[in-house]
């Protein structure tokens, strides 16, 4: 709260309580109006005209003075008098401190009494009224303005504090993207702009953060695919060699080598594993990929010569070089694993939905094909045929690759035919 707010609310406080105090004061200093001279006019009136005013009984009469009065016999008996509830007898009017004066004839005899009313009462029952209504005022200006004092520090301290406490929750919460109203007018107008600055930062900070994760995830997976296909190479070479070899040391060296190449296949494989859940974010770039990279693509997965002469057609496709030879290779590796046997390609050029047209890749081998029923689930995570056995594998590798496919504008699908699995990549026309 500013200081000069609470200043300006203190004095403006004490001017209304020094104000009060003293017109309270000066209420209650005020002194009781006497009438001596009138009083002593009026007895001297009524002496001399003694004859008339004993003729009046219980007469009410408008006063002529500033004051009221009653006029009694020297029997008590009521004369006149000027007002309703006034005292009309020595003894009321001696209770209620009234004056009382003899009133004389011309004689000098006592005749009567003058009673005149003391209006004390009538004036402290004002007094007292209109003190209540200051008091009663100063009370309701001093609720108005402490509820619009109570109203000022609402809006200006409670409510921005509880924005930023809302804000504060959402940001531990983890929800950077709402940024709070910033309002440098009120009390926590720079903490506000600051604390704003704090979320950005940390929004910038969060995201970098991701992009690293995942850049660190899309690295691990992208190599511990890539180290899969030449460990099972030198796996493949070393049964070769181990057919060849002269001696049992050859063969037990052949041996161990395998057995080194059996333990960095798995190791890399539960390292793939632990990384598949962020395998969705893996980048890929269409670019123009030529029938000449994919017949490379293929001989370089061909590393046992399974695929006969082969022919692509001359077109120019939609795809992620990097992403198709990975597709490409995973289609071999599991041909290898799971039949084994020579392998043929073809390909042709298929006319899509409207003008769009696609090269049809069609990679088939002999090793039997899976049931019927499986031939969608395949591609699904962690799913594998059952007729894999025992065979190593973690059922990803067609489940990355129709990912990729997707992500390219592609498609990939596998069906039985004739004794083998046929798997069709179909690749987007430029």
């Amino acid at each position: 709260m500013k200081i000069r707010s609470f200043l300006i609310f203190a004095a403006i406080s004490l001017i209304v309580l020094v104000i009060v105090c003293f017109r309270i004061n000066t209420l209650t200093s005020q002194k009781i109006t006497s009438y001596p001279t009138e009083i002593n006019r009026l007895t001297i009136a009524l002496g001399k005209d003694w004859e008339n005013t004993k003729q009046h009984k219980k007469d009410l009469i408008p006063s002529d003075q500033p004051f009221e009065y009653a006029v009694i016999d020297n029997d008590g008996n009521l004369l006149i008098y000027t007002e309703q509830h006034i005292s009309t007898s020595v003894s009321s009017a001696t209770t209620n401190y009234d004056v009382i004066r003899d009133i004389a004839d011309e004689n000098g005899t006592v005749v009567g009494k003058l009673l005149v009313h003391n209006d004390y009462r009538e004036q402290q029952a004002s007094r007292n009224r209109r003190i209540s209504i200051i008091c009663g005022a100063v009370l309701f200006a001093m609720l108005a303005v402490t509820l619009g004092y109570f109203i000022y520090l609402k809006k200006r301290i409670v409510d921005p504090f509880d924005k930023m406490q809302h804000f504060a929750s959402e940001v531990a919460a983890g929800n950077l993207n709402v940024p709070i109203q910033m309002d440098r007018n009120h009390v926590f107008g720079a903490f506000t702009e600051s604390f704003d600055i704090m979320r950005e930062e940390l929004k910038a900070s969060k995201l970098r953060e991701a992009e690293a994760v995942k850049a660190r995830k899309e690295l691990v997976a992208q190599l511990s695919h890539d180290i899969k296909t030449p460990v099972t190479s030198i796996k493949a070479m070393a049964d070769v060699m181990e057919l060849s070899a002269h001696d049992e040391e050859e063969r037990n060296t052949i041996r161990s080598i395998n057995a080194k190449a059996d333990q960095i296949d798995s190791l890399v494989s539960n390292l793939f594993h632990a990384t598949l859940e962020e395998l969705e974010h893996l980048e890929v770039k269409p670019d123009e990929v030529t029938s000449k990279d994919i017949e490379h693509f293929i001989s370089e997965a061909d590393y046992k010569k399974k695929v006969s002469a082969f022919r692509i057609e001359e077109v120019v496709v939609s795809a992620d070089p990097l992403r198709l030879n990975q597709v490409i290779n995973n289609i071999f590796s599991n041909s290898y694993k799971y039949a084994d046997t020579e392998m043929t390609v073809r390909s042709r050029v298929e006319k899509g939905v409207g003008a769009t047209r696609f090269l049809v890749i069609e990679i088939g081998d002999h090793g039997g094909g899976v049931p019927e029923s499986e031939l969608d689930t395949i591609f699904g995570k962690y799913k594998r045929g059952c007729n894999a056995g025992e065979k190593d594998g973690a059922g990803l590798g067609l489940y990355i690759s129709r990912y990729l496919m997707e992500k390219m504008g592609g498609e990939i699908t596998a069906s039985n035919c004739d004794d083998g699995l046929l798997v069709v990549l179909r690749l987007r026309l430029l």
